[in-house]
């Protein structure tokens, strides 16, 4: 299993953010059963999802995974991971907020602590001195193992960091970019500074919105997904590119184009578990494949080549 600090997490990290929105409570326990079966443990939510579906106000997500581990007893054999910082009725970064919403997740996670604590954005309205002595206050409360940080900057992480060590505050062990084969910003800055500071990487968006499932095709069929507009803009001759060589290594290890992607992700420097969701099991079939998926080097440079820039080629 791969190590986020002292934290054994399972090689996919299974997104939360369709619990209560795509699937229904009875869905997404089905979706969660499934996937503890399988010896996953490890679920990223944040309390924010999902408050943007009609008839939620946010804090579904976090509510449907604590129901299910009081009605399955397994808070201890997992690993949960939320946010804090962009959700509209907790906004913000500020020391008081913080306090606020951690509780808050805490109540509908209905446990005593959470084990990855993410802020979800940098808030350039608060000093992070001021953000990162509350998220430490929490770590020593022993409501928080440890820390993360999602949507940052290199330059702005690398400063969270300093500020952190020169205090003594808990330091961010994790990082939650947006990275996938479609999308490599994340190799520029962040990816050295991940390295260089021994963090770990949680790339969410780790199927392109969808596109890298391979469903998205010229005159394909119409998906019905929240998402496909967003998938669909990958359609061209880069991404037309990147479906043929994952098409070929699909078919040559008798697997699907989207455990294809998901491991070529799992498969980059210091990546510990892609991100991924699923509304039923037949897609959590397809994420769960990836974690028995050993892609050959020759096939990983392949697949990296389809989206590189020409001088990284």
């Amino acid at each position: 299993m791969p190590t986020i600090a002292e934290l054994n997490v399972f090689p996919l990290n299974l997104g939360g953010n369709t619990f209560g929105w795509t699937a229904t409570e009875d869905e997404s326990f089905d979706v969660l059963d499934a996937y503890n079966a399988a010896g996953g443990n490890f679920i990223d939510t944040a309390d924010m999802y999902m408050f943007r579906a009609p008839g939620n106000t946010g804090g579904e997500s976090e509510t449907v995974i604590g129901n299910w581990m009081a009605a399955r007893g397994n808070r201890d054999e997992m690993v949960i991971a939320t946010k804090v910082g962009k959700w509209d009725r907790r906004p913000g970064l500020s020391a008081e907020n913080i306090k606020a919403a951690a509780e808050d997740s805490l109540r509908r996670l209905r446990t005593d602590h959470i084990d990855l604590y993410y802020t979800h954005f940098d808030d350039p309205e608060v000093p992070l001195a001021e953000t990162l002595g509350a998220l430490d206050a929490l770590v020593r409360e022993g409501k928080v193992r440890y820390l993360g940080a999602s949507n940052y900057s290199a330059p702005r992480l690398a400063e969270a960091l300093s500020i952190a060590d020169s205090n003594g505050f808990a330091r961010y062990v994790a990082l939650q970019p947006h990275y996938n084969l479609m999308e490599r910003d994340y190799e520029r800055e962040l990816a050295p500074l991940a390295e260089r500071e021994n963090l770990s990487t949680l790339p969410y968006f780790g199927l392109a919105k969808g596109f890298l499932t391979g469903k998205y095709r010229d005159g394909g069929d119409t998906v019905d997904s929240p998402r496909a507009a967003g998938a669909r803009s990958y359609l061209d001759e880069r991404g037309r590119r990147a479906l043929a060589v994952l098409d070929e290594v699909a078919a040559a290890h008798g697997t699907s184009v989207t455990a294809v992607s998901l491991a070529w992700l799992a498969s980059r420097p210091t990546v510990a578990a892609p991100i991924a969701s699923a509304r039923n099991r037949r897609q959590l079939d397809d994420l769960l494949a990836s974690t028995r998926l050993e892609l050959t080097a020759d096939e990983v440079r392949a697949i990296s080549a389809t989206t590189a820039p020409p001088t990284e080629q």
